[in-house]
């Protein structure tokens, strides 16, 4: 069966694979007790057969963790980091949890716009570890996504110009887009003719 739809996500089942990795990322926001927010990501890796580093490192069995290893930052409404902190339970390399430490740099960053760029500015190559920044990245996005319960039915965020933040933010609030035109109509655009 085929389809010409853009959501189709699999092929076809005739053609069979071999699974070679197996990577589980899991991400939870929640609600503390002081008034702040918890972001906590974590990344495990796994392999069907067993598996030794190319460059040495400890011999892994089949279906255990290469990589089980994860990042907790702790922020307030205004999506302030307060802390930040990381284990690594599984790594392939002793070496391995010494590149957590470097995650806090990032306290007082606020998970806003230019987020990622700042995250990769100040983590990346040898100055931290590759999995923990890389978790970094989608927590941002965990975190607002979790705050849009505690958001709930407050005003609509808006730019200088007074025009709502979440219009062109995405697809779906594209502002030719019916979403926008349902909800924001003095902001909503024709879609461009195709010629």
């Amino acid at each position: 069966m085929t389809s010409n739809s853009p959501t189709t996500a699999f092929p076809d089942d005739a053609v069979s694979r071999e699974e070679l990795h197996f990577r589980r990322i899991d991400m939870r926001g929640y609600r503390r007790s002081d008034g702040l927010f918890e972001i906590e990501g974590r990344v495990v890796d796994r392999k069907p057969h067993e598996f030794t580093p190319a460059s040495g490192g400890k011999t892994v069995a089949a279906h255990q963790p290469i990589h089980d290893m994860g990042v907790r930052l702790v922020f307030d409404d205004r999506m302030l980091v307060h802390d930040v902190q990381t284990f690594t339970s599984a790594a392939p390399y002793e070496v391995c949890p010494e590149g957590g430490r470097a995650l806090q740099s990032l306290k007082g960053l606020r998970m806003i716009s230019g987020w990622s760029r700042e995250v990769r500015s100040r983590l990346g190559g040898a100055r931290s570890c590759t999995h923990l920044m890389e978790l970094l990245i989608p927590m941002a996005t965990t975190a607002f996504q979790s705050m849009s319960t505690v958001h709930a039915g407050r005003p609509d965020v808006l730019d200088a110009n007074g025009r709502p933040v979440k219009i062109d933010s995405c697809y779906a609030y594209g502002a030719e887009r019916e979403l926008v035109k349902m909800r924001w109509p003095q902001y909503h655009r024709s879609a461009p003719t195709q010629d």
